[in-house]
């Protein structure tokens, strides 16, 4: 048994084995970033949290040697200032990980320099972790006092509430929170939600003293009708793959817009025509005043492009640059071609994305991810959310991961 455990190879794999902790806490950190945490019996989460790290600082000493393991000695304690950070109350998750990372730390079998550097940066980024962060919650968080007057689950399940009173100097404010119920992520005793998910979907002030909420299930053809009725102009913005697949040709969406008053009157139009102009309503004479061209099919290209244009869209000198081929970038290239004397394009050419929502079918709104039915919330006799509105517009884009400050405001 001496043989075995001695074995370079037994603790080769079992250092591996024991890595598979530090991957964990690496998660831990992550889910601390971009969600919350709601633990619902802190006893059972200590004693387990306690029993896997025992386990996993016994694997690690045992392998201390290893280079898996001596990487993994300097990657949980500098992942865990996160942790520390968003998860403060919830010693019964810290204390346990937090032992093991600097146990073994201390104990690896790295050389006594790279354990100090190691430990002197890790002490440092705890240091002036914690003060950034307090700075933040400090001073640049509004403090309010807050009650949640009542909370449930839509009829669907699918969306959470939250109608909250706030006492501030203004006579306060009644506000209406919904966030997705279908992004969660559950364990045995632990659930994690997105961050930054909740929205403000309704807020009246002075606060509510009277407060009637009720939820329904309306079709899709029911609330198109709706929305139809109260204007003709409602858009509804789409991205370039889906105006293509609604039958759409891109071009068609080019407008040029913000043009100086003098380019202006060079095309026949007065200082009285601010709104964006339709390519498809310029004449070839006017597009070429802007320096573009037109196919007999309806493409628009640019007449002279320049080095950086023509390598934004991956054409070679002589070709013919089309607008479909240029990234955001490109845009930005071609708008400052023709500037004034202070550096400011005369003009902005750009794609709307857009399509009025009388002009879409009952079968393209399914296309555009638009349920049969759904729940529609009202409050005090006003509809405040529609599932239509949330799944068109994106509300909830529970994919997506972004760092910014406010995921700080915990």
């Amino acid at each position: 048994m001496k043989a075995f455990l001695d074995n370079v190879w037994t603790k080769r794999v079992v250092s591996v084995i024991a890595a598979f902790y530090t991957v964990c806490v690496c998660y831990l950190c992550y889910y601390s970033i971009f969600y919350n945490i709601h633990v619902e019996q802190r006893g059972s989460v200590c004693l387990i949290v306690s029993a896997v790290s025992v386990i996993a600082l016994v694997l690690m000493l045992y392998t201390r040697k290893q280079i898996v393991t001596r990487i993994c000695s300097f990657i949980i304690l500098p992942a865990m200032l996160p942790v520390v950070l968003m998860y403060f109350d919830h010693k019964e998750i810290l204390i346990p990980v937090i032992a093991v990372g600097v146990m073994v730390l201390l104990l690896s079998g790295a050389g006594e320099g790279a354990k100090t550097a190691v430990g002197t940066v890790v002490l440092l980024l705890y240091i002036f972790g914690a003060l950034g962060y307090f700075l933040f919650t400090s001073f640049f968080v509004t403090a309010a006092k807050q009650e949640t007057y009542k909370s449930g689950e839509s009829p669907s399940g699918m969306y959470r509430y939250r109608i909250v009173n706030t006492e501030d100097s203004s006579n306060g404010s009644t506000a209406v929170y919904i966030e997705p119920n279908y992004a969660d992520v559950k364990y045995r005793f632990v659930t994690f939600t997105l961050k930054n998910m909740e929205r403000v979907v309704y807020m009246e002030r002075p606060k509510c003293e009277n407060i009637e909420i009720s939820w329904a299930t309306q079709t899709r053809q029911q609330i198109t009708g709706e929305l139809n009725s109260i204007s003709d102009n409602i858009a509804v913005h789409v991205t370039r793959a889906e105006m293509a697949a609604l039958g759409y040709r891109y071009d068609t969406t080019l407008e040029i817009s913000d043009v100086n008053i003098y380019e202006l009157l060079e095309i026949g139009k007065t200082a009285q025509d601010v709104d964006a102009i339709k390519l498809d309503d310029l004449t070839d004479e006017q597009l070429a005043h802007f320096g573009i061209g037109k196919d007999s099919s309806g493409r628009y290209s640019v007449l002279n492009p320049t080095d950086e244009i023509l390598l934004d869209a991956g054409k070679n000198r002589g070709e013919k640059v089309y607008f479909s081929d240029l990234s955001a970038e490109g845009f930005e290239l071609y708008n400052k071609i023709n500037t004034d004397v202070w550096g400011n394009p005369l003009w902005t050419v750009s794609s709307d994305n857009s399509v009025k929502l009388k002009d879409l079918s009952d079968s393209q709104l399914a296309q555009l991810g638009v349920s049969e039915s759904g729940d529609v919330l009202t409050f005090n006799g006003k509809v405040c959310f529609r599932y239509y509105v949330a799944e068109l517009e994106d509300y909830y884009d529970t994919e997506s991961r972004s760092l910014s400050l406010d995921l700080l405001n915990t």
